[in-house]
């Protein structure tokens, strides 16, 4: 199918969303253009993760559409997203410990291209995914350690390796639930130059909690309250918004702010 340039590359309209007598998404209307950097960001419980859970199809709105590169996807199953080319990752790791970094990636290679079968017995048969992983791993700079067990990687490396195997699945659309959790503040600015220089044909939209993170990196920032989008703009505009200065970053947008 032809995609007009103009069309977003993911979009939602309208999306509403309760539990109980508790609204966890009200009305929600975002666009995330091609080769988009975004950011999305909120105090604890303003429903940043359960957007990105409906955006995926773990969890179903209760109204609303969900749009990719045009195409209503509301009621595609996760994997049938996936291979639509909306991929995310996750703030819990889940990799597999004992397997090496260019293994997990080949594995998810192969599962791309249907060949996952019994890889790991034929590894050689198996040469150009193996390149291909490697080629994936090299662009987020694990190609030094790409032997070594999953395990033994340092956090900030586990991270990449997620976004590696995200990568693996050919994504148009990348979904970011807090990528540097857990990872030492001196690596946090390594790990997002990572994902700034991602192709430009990948879009990406992240939460992190770290504003002087999310003030560097992201082009655009969306700015959610209590289940509904508070504003929207570049990050000169949400600095110095008395509205978000009051219900989120208090006097400095350089100081931590509370995440979920």
């Amino acid at each position: 199918m032809e995609v007009a340039v103009s069309e977003p590359a993911l979009a939602t309209r309208g999306l509403n969303k309760q539990f109980g007598s508790l609204a966890v998404a009200q009305s929600i209307d975002i666009s995330l253009p091609r080769g988009a950097r975004h950011a999305l960001i909120g105090p604890n419980g303003a429903g940043k993760t359960t957007l990105i859970n409906m955006m995926t199809g773990l969890l179903r709105p209760d109204s609303g559409r969900i749009l990719l590169e045009g195409g209503d996807i509301t009621a595609l199953s996760p994997d049938a997203r996936v291979k639509r080319g909306l991929v995310r990752t996750f703030q819990i790791n889940t990799l597999f410990p004992h397997l090496t970094a260019l293994e997990s990636v080949t594995l998810a290679v192969c599962e791309r291209r249907g060949e996952a079968g019994n890889w790991w017995k034929q590894l050689p048969t198996y040469g150009e995914a193996v390149d291909e992983a490697h080629q994936i791993l090299s662009s987020l700079r694990l190609a030094e350690d790409c032997l070594r067990p999953t395990h033994a990687l340092a956090y900030g490396q586990q991270r990449l390796l997620e976004i590696a195997l995200a990568l693996a699945t050919r994504p148009k659309v990348l979904l970011l639930d807090e990528p540097a959790a857990g990872v030492p503040s001196s690596e946090s600015a390594g790990l997002f130059e990572v994902i700034a220089n991602l192709p430009d044909d990948i879009s990406v939209l992240f939460i992190e909690h770290d504003m002087n993170i999310v003030f560097r990196f992201a082009s655009r920032i969306i700015v959610l309250v209590g289940g509904a989008v508070l504003v929207e703009g570049p990050p000169d505009e949400i600095s110095s918004d008395p509205r978000v200065r009051e219900v989120y970053l208090g006097s400095s947008h350089h100081g931590a702010a509370p995440h979920g």
